[in-house]
């Protein structure tokens, strides 16, 4: 089965949505020129300074993140994504935003699994991923090699993803955390069905494509691939907050657009950051 077609199917029918969804924010990236969204007011600490870099985003969705970049003061920044209606809708924020980051911007649809085959070996200083991206790769070690080849010598990769064992948890549960799913890798997806978004609508939309095929990247497994790619670890940090969590609500309490567990939050870890350098 085409997997990663279902996939895009699913996206293109939510980027509209998300567009109007009060949780990216799009209102306020348009109206305040200074504006940064909260996934990288989070990662601004680790992410460091960023300024003059050539930037890609891998899996940008709509672009919010990658306006970011642009304000943070990357010299360019690149989005890619396989989603035609997440490119259209990016683009259009661009739009809207020249002057103020937009012009810093270019998008480009595609897969990650093309990328070597649209940008030269050595394109940029900064590969950034952000949040909710591993999930959509079958296999981390192809992965990590698109990372090293899309970097130029001195490089770096920035990762903040979702925590494995968050990932492996039944997400039917309201009550209780319940190991229901793979932690490592297997060759096969979890498919799962999500009839809603994770992100806040107001267009009270229905959804038709409702199947997404996931993949589970352990810790060991995802660090493991980038040092056999000759990728220098220099960061890797575990947090008990993850944003736009779609997974688990009942259990979850919301503050500064961050999910943590209501109770006892250091029992679980929700997501990552990894940065590391090509050497």
């Amino acid at each position: 089965m085409d997997y990663e077609t279902m996939n895009r199917a699913s996206w293109d029918e939510r980027a509209p949505a998300h567009v109007t969804s009060p949780d990216y924010e799009i209102k306020h990236y348009i109206s305040d020129p200074s504006f940064i969204g909260h996934v990288a007011k989070f990662d601004r600490p680790y992410l460091g300074d960023i300024t003059g870099l050539d930037c890609i985003h891998l899996q940008c969705h709509i672009g919010t993140d990658t306006l970011s970049l642009a304000r943070l003061g990357a010299a360019s920044v690149t989005g890619l994504d396989f989603s035609a209606a997440a490119i259209t809708a990016a683009q259009e924020l661009a739009a809207q935003t020249t002057g103020s980051g937009g012009e810093k911007l270019t998008f480009v649809e595609a897969s990650v699994f093309n990328a070597l085959n649209i940008f030269p070996p050595g394109s940029f200083d900064l590969v950034y991923v952000s949040i909710g991206s591993l999930c959509f790769m079958p296999i981390i070690k192809e992965w990590a090699k698109i990372i090293t080849g899309l970097l130029k010598p001195g490089g770096r990769l920035f990762l903040r993803e979702f925590h494995p064992v968050l990932w492996s948890l039944d997400r039917e549960s309201s009550r209780d955390l319940i190991i229901s799913t793979p932690y490592f890798e297997r060759e096969e997806p979890t498919i799962l069905e999500a009839p809603t978004s994770y992100a806040d609508s107001t267009t009270g939309q229905d959804f038709k494509r409702t199947t997404f095929a996931i993949y589970n990247h352990g810790i060991g497994e995802v660090t493991q691939a980038l040092l056999e790619e000759g990728m220098k670890l220099t960061l890797l940090k575990e947090h008990q907050s993850a944003p736009l969590l779609g997974m688990l609500r009942p259990l979850m309490v919301k503050e500064n657009g961050e999910y943590s567990l209501k109770d006892r939050p250091w029992r679980l870890p929700l997501s990552y950051t990894i940065q590391a350098v090509k050497e």
